[in-house]
């Protein structure tokens, strides 16, 4: 007798973010228990399912249930990857998947202003909540060598996980990687600092798998599902592109001075910049043009407006911008 074929429901998560009083934010929604009302304890990214019969396109219908979630349309959106790990998938009842293996498609979208007027129950929240470990613009975090490094060697017992950790969180003289921020939760995630990890080991034995807590401000706050392991695929990858194309001018107003883009690279990348290096490198790219007026900067002298160079897209790939350190990290 033939085992019955497992249903498949492909879901559709964004990871919405934008700068907003120099902060890196992304769009979070609290969903709702559909059989009690009863609001989750743990925030989400904008999520909804994909319906092969009535959706053309999975960013067709990405864009239309984000609009209808959050009241907030997307402008530049890629698709970042697809996640199908068991007992890591979106919500079961949110989607009315039942039984059905959920596989989870996430999109990166850039917004140049964090618009106040959301739907309800959605609001734009600061990365670090997630993430505390990934800021180093006021230099290296102390949380990681007085909590998070702790933790890790209790765990770490061969010379493989010791090694991780090392390159990954920059210990013991290793330098910081900006980008590695995937790499950094799964290896929480797996040392079972991670908070999602324990519900979702229940989960794929077939238990109910309850919310978690954050287990402390250190370790960031757990989501719902697998929503922060998008989340931080979705940093990562901005972070990656900032060097190589123009997308942090997706992240920045039409008019801009250059100490509010070199700003708004700095809260994406987590690191702080050498002010004159980043304008000699942005000079050589070609990307931005002064527009011969000026703008009051906030405790300094006023200073002048640029704009994006949009055309240099239609003439071929467009660079993007070196990252120079004010200092090591």
């Amino acid at each position: 007798m033939s085992t019955p074929a497992t249903a498949v429901v492909i879901g559709l998560s964004a990871v919405v973010v934008a700068v907003r009083d120099r902060e890196a934010v992304a769009l979070t929604v609290r969903t709702h228990d559909p059989r009690t009302g009863e609001p989750s304890s743990l925030l989400g990214l904008p999520f909804g399912p994909f319906d092969p019969d009535g959706h053309r396109t999975f960013e067709l219908a990405l864009r239309a249930f984000v609009t209808q979630q959050t009241r907030f349309e997307l402008g530049y959106v890629e698709q970042l990857y697809t996640f199908g790990d068991r007992g890591r998938d979106a919500p079961r009842a949110d989607v009315g998947a039942g039984a059905a293996r959920v596989i989870s498609v996430g999109y990166l979208a850039l917004t140049p202003q964090a618009v106040r007027a959301l739907g309800p129950d959605t609001v734009w929240t600061p990365l670090t909540r997630f993430f505390p470990w990934e800021d180093w613009r006021r230099g290296r975090p102390a949380l990681i060598d007085e909590a998070i490094a702790p933790r890790l060697a209790d765990w770490a017992s061969t010379d493989e996980r010791r090694g991780r950790m090392r390159l990954l969180f920059a210990l013991d003289g290793a330098p910081w990687n900006e980008e590695r921020v995937l790499e950094r939760y799964e290896l929480l995630y797996e040392a079972g600092l991670a908070p999602e990890a324990g519900r979702d080991r229940e989960r794929a034995r077939g238990l109910a798998g309850a919310e978690p807590r954050a287990l402390s401000p250190a370790l960031g706050e757990p989501m719902l599902s697998d929503h922060r392991r998008i989340l931080a695929t979705g940093l990562g990858r901005l972070r990656g592109k900032l060097k190589y194309r123009p997308v942090a001018f997706e992240l920045t107003p039409a008019e801009f001075t250059l100490s509010q883009l070199q700003r708004t690279v700095e809260a994406v990348a987590g690191v702080s910049l050498h002010k004159q290096n980043f304008r000699r490198g942005l000079e050589r790219t070609d990307l931005v043009e002064g527009l011969g007026r000026l703008q009051p900067e906030t405790g300094g002298r006023p200073a002048e407006l640029f704009r994006f160079r949009r055309e240099r897209l239609s003439a071929g790939p467009a660079p993007g911008m070196a990252l120079p350190l004010l200092r090591e990290v």
